[in-house]
Protein backbone atom coordinates (compact mmCIF):
# COMPACT_ATOMS: atom_id res chain seq x y z
CA UNK A 1 0.00 0.00 0.00
CA UNK A 2 1.36 3.41 -0.96
CA UNK A 3 2.16 5.94 1.73
CA UNK A 4 -0.32 8.83 1.99
CA UNK A 5 2.64 11.14 2.35
CA UNK A 6 4.24 12.59 -0.75
CA UNK A 7 7.97 13.33 -1.01
CA UNK A 8 8.89 16.21 -3.32
CA UNK A 9 12.56 16.49 -4.27
CA UNK A 10 13.67 20.08 -4.90
CA UNK A 11 17.07 20.16 -6.65
CA UNK A 12 19.91 22.58 -6.39
CA UNK A 13 20.35 25.16 -9.15
CA UNK A 14 22.11 24.22 -12.36
CA UNK A 15 21.15 20.56 -12.19
CA UNK A 16 19.98 20.13 -15.78
CA UNK A 17 17.78 17.05 -16.09
CA UNK A 18 17.13 16.30 -12.43
CA UNK A 19 16.63 12.58 -12.98
CA UNK A 20 20.28 12.35 -14.02
CA UNK A 21 21.68 14.84 -11.49
CA UNK A 22 23.29 13.94 -8.20
CA UNK A 23 21.21 11.55 -6.07
CA UNK A 24 17.81 12.93 -7.07
CA UNK A 25 16.80 10.27 -9.59
CA UNK A 26 18.21 7.49 -7.43
CA UNK A 27 16.21 8.64 -4.38
CA UNK A 28 13.06 9.06 -6.45
CA UNK A 29 13.35 5.51 -7.84
CA UNK A 30 14.16 3.98 -4.44
CA UNK A 31 11.21 5.68 -2.77
CA UNK A 32 8.86 4.75 -5.59
CA UNK A 33 9.83 1.06 -5.47
CA UNK A 34 9.05 0.97 -1.74
CA UNK A 35 5.55 2.41 -2.30
CA UNK A 36 6.28 6.00 -1.29
CA UNK A 37 4.83 8.60 -3.62
CA UNK A 38 7.79 10.62 -4.86
CA UNK A 39 7.75 13.63 -7.16
CA UNK A 40 10.82 14.68 -9.13
CA UNK A 41 10.47 17.20 -11.94
CA UNK A 42 12.67 19.67 -13.72
CA UNK A 43 12.10 23.14 -12.32
CA UNK A 44 11.60 26.31 -14.33
CA UNK A 45 14.53 28.70 -14.31
CA UNK A 46 16.98 25.91 -13.28
CA UNK A 47 20.19 27.96 -13.40
CA UNK A 48 19.14 31.06 -11.46
CA UNK A 49 16.63 29.14 -9.31
CA UNK A 50 14.67 32.30 -8.63
CA UNK A 51 12.20 32.17 -5.79
CA UNK A 52 9.60 33.97 -7.91
CA UNK A 53 9.49 30.91 -10.21
CA UNK A 54 10.25 28.08 -7.82
CA UNK A 55 7.78 28.73 -5.01
CA UNK A 56 4.74 29.07 -7.31
CA UNK A 57 5.90 25.91 -9.12
CA UNK A 58 6.06 24.06 -5.80
CA UNK A 59 2.57 25.23 -4.89
CA UNK A 60 0.72 25.09 -8.21
CA UNK A 61 2.46 22.32 -10.14
CA UNK A 62 3.93 20.04 -7.47
CA UNK A 63 1.09 20.69 -5.04
CA UNK A 64 3.22 20.79 -1.90
CA UNK A 65 0.84 20.73 1.05
CA UNK A 66 0.44 19.60 4.65
CA UNK A 67 1.00 15.99 3.60
CA UNK A 68 4.28 16.71 1.77
CA UNK A 69 7.85 16.09 2.81
CA UNK A 70 10.04 18.52 0.87
CA UNK A 71 13.61 17.32 0.35
CA UNK A 72 15.63 20.35 -0.73
CA UNK A 73 19.27 20.35 -1.80
CA UNK A 74 21.34 23.55 -1.87
CA UNK A 75 19.14 26.18 -3.58
CA UNK A 76 16.34 23.68 -3.11
CA UNK A 77 16.92 23.82 0.66
CA UNK A 78 16.46 27.58 0.62
CA UNK A 79 13.33 27.15 -1.51
CA UNK A 80 11.99 24.63 1.03
CA UNK A 81 12.61 27.03 3.91
CA UNK A 82 11.02 30.02 2.14
CA UNK A 83 8.05 27.86 1.10
CA UNK A 84 7.56 26.76 4.70
CA UNK A 85 7.41 30.38 5.85
CA UNK A 86 3.95 30.65 4.29
CA UNK A 87 2.75 27.06 3.78
CA UNK A 88 2.12 24.13 6.10
CA UNK A 89 4.07 21.01 5.13
CA UNK A 90 4.65 17.70 6.88
CA UNK A 91 8.44 18.07 6.92
CA UNK A 92 11.42 19.65 5.28
CA UNK A 93 14.70 17.84 4.81
CA UNK A 94 17.51 20.28 4.12
CA UNK A 95 20.74 19.22 2.40
CA UNK A 96 23.58 21.78 2.20
CA UNK A 97 21.41 24.66 3.42
CA UNK A 98 22.63 28.22 3.91
CA UNK A 99 21.28 31.57 5.05
CA UNK A 100 23.09 34.16 2.91
CA UNK A 101 23.96 34.65 -0.75
CA UNK A 102 27.62 34.03 0.23
CA UNK A 103 28.58 37.20 -1.65
CA UNK A 104 27.81 35.51 -4.99
CA UNK A 105 25.83 37.59 -7.49
CA UNK A 106 24.15 34.55 -9.10
CA UNK A 107 22.86 33.54 -5.65
CA UNK A 108 21.82 37.08 -4.76
CA UNK A 109 19.45 37.33 -7.75
CA UNK A 110 17.58 34.19 -6.67
CA UNK A 111 15.59 36.31 -4.20
CA UNK A 112 15.91 33.99 -1.20
CA UNK A 113 18.30 36.24 0.70
CA UNK A 114 16.83 39.73 0.25
CA UNK A 115 14.91 39.77 3.54
CA UNK A 116 15.22 38.28 7.02
CA UNK A 117 14.35 34.61 7.48
CA UNK A 118 11.12 33.99 9.38
CA UNK A 119 12.51 31.11 11.43
CA UNK A 120 9.55 30.98 13.82
CA UNK A 121 7.09 30.71 10.90
CA UNK A 122 9.05 27.83 9.38
CA UNK A 123 9.02 25.98 12.69
CA UNK A 124 5.27 26.67 13.15
CA UNK A 125 4.40 25.43 9.66
CA UNK A 126 6.48 22.25 9.58
CA UNK A 127 5.88 18.97 11.41
CA UNK A 128 9.60 18.21 11.63
CA UNK A 129 12.87 19.45 10.16
CA UNK A 130 15.98 17.42 9.45
CA UNK A 131 19.26 18.68 8.03
CA UNK A 132 22.28 17.10 6.35
CA UNK A 133 25.53 19.01 6.15
CA UNK A 134 29.19 18.38 5.59
CA UNK A 135 32.10 20.33 7.04
CA UNK A 136 34.02 19.91 3.77
CA UNK A 137 31.28 21.42 1.58
CA UNK A 138 33.18 23.55 -0.98
CA UNK A 139 30.22 25.87 -1.56
CA UNK A 140 28.44 26.27 1.80
CA UNK A 141 30.63 27.19 4.77
CA UNK A 142 29.98 25.09 7.87
CA UNK A 143 28.95 28.14 9.99
CA UNK A 144 26.09 28.81 7.54
CA UNK A 145 24.87 25.23 7.90
CA UNK A 146 25.17 25.44 11.68
CA UNK A 147 23.16 28.66 11.73
CA UNK A 148 20.28 26.95 9.94
CA UNK A 149 20.41 24.12 12.48
CA UNK A 150 20.45 26.53 15.42
CA UNK A 151 17.68 28.79 14.13
CA UNK A 152 15.37 25.91 13.24
CA UNK A 153 16.50 23.51 15.98
CA UNK A 154 16.93 20.82 13.36
CA UNK A 155 18.25 17.34 13.82
CA UNK A 156 21.57 17.85 12.04
CA UNK A 157 23.32 14.89 10.48
CA UNK A 158 26.91 16.13 10.31
CA UNK A 159 29.43 14.64 7.89
CA UNK A 160 33.03 15.60 7.20
CA UNK A 161 33.54 13.86 3.87
CA UNK A 162 30.47 14.44 1.69
CA UNK A 163 31.29 17.81 0.14
CA UNK A 164 28.16 19.31 -1.41
CA UNK A 165 26.32 15.96 -1.47
CA UNK A 166 26.67 15.53 -5.23
CA UNK A 167 27.06 11.74 -5.28
CA UNK A 168 24.85 9.41 -7.32
CA UNK A 169 23.20 7.91 -4.22
CA UNK A 170 22.40 9.01 -0.68
CA UNK A 171 21.62 5.89 1.38
CA UNK A 172 21.51 7.72 4.72
CA UNK A 173 18.77 10.01 3.45
CA UNK A 174 16.79 7.10 2.03
CA UNK A 175 17.03 5.16 5.32
CA UNK A 176 15.89 8.18 7.28
CA UNK A 177 12.92 8.86 5.01
CA UNK A 178 11.80 5.24 5.10
CA UNK A 179 12.03 5.24 8.90
CA UNK A 180 9.66 8.21 9.24
CA UNK A 181 7.17 7.56 6.43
Amino acid sequence: MASPVKVVIVPGNGSGDVKDSNWYGWLHEELTTTGVKSVLRNFPDPVKARESYWLPFMENELRCDANTVIVGHSSGAEAAMRYAETHKVKAIVLVSACVTDLGIESERISGYYDRPWQWYKIVENVGFIVQYGSTDDPFIPWPEQQQVAEELQTKLFKFDNRGHFMSRSFPELLSFLLSVL
